[in-house]
């Protein structure tokens, strides 16, 4: 799964997650294992989690909540599980290629945040000036996903 450790003058693609460009290849390989780690678990949680939304919207909401309410919940969990998906691709990428793909996955977990937060929060009635704020994390969605393309884009 992971290469051979590279000599101190080799650069491999576990190079790119490191800043500093000063550790061993050793600690290279944890911190590109832990950064891994963590977009596959929020992936895993957000995935979950939109699931469960999707269950309440459908079981217990679909009579509580008026239907262009209950629409802007399932909205909002259909974008949460699109990009909790993503968030499994970063953590693919982020092996294969490095460069960019840790931070396309940090403005991805921010855009879920904030896109998808937003709309759960305007579909349980919060002011509609809480809209507003929506856009910023789209934003922060779309900037994932280029910087996961450049990404790979770079490394070939």
């Amino acid at each position: 799964m992971f290469p051979a450790p590279a000599s101190a003058h080799t650069r491999t693609s576990l190079d790119y997650c490191d800043c500093t460009g000063h550790t061993a290849p050793g600690k290279r390989r944890y911190n590109l294992f832990r950064i891994m780690k963590t977009f596959f678990a929020l992936g895993a949680i957000f995935g979950f989690l939109a699931v469960a939304a999707g269950a309440f919207g459908a079981h217990a909401l679909s009579a509580r909540l008026a239907e262009d309410r209950l629409e802007l919940f399932e909205l909002a969990a259909r974008y949460q599980m699109y990009h909790a998906l993503a968030l499994l691709a970063v953590a693919f990428a982020t092996e294969r290629f490095g460069g960019t793909a840790p931070t396309a996955g940090w403005f991805m977990v921010a855009g879920i945040a904030v896109f998808c937060g937003t709309i759960y929060a305007l579909a349980f009635g919060a002011p509609r000036w809480f809209g507003a704020i929506t856009p910023i994390g789209g934003v922060c969605l779309l900037i994932g996903w280029l910087l996961l393309a450049w990404s790979v884009k770079a490394k070939g």
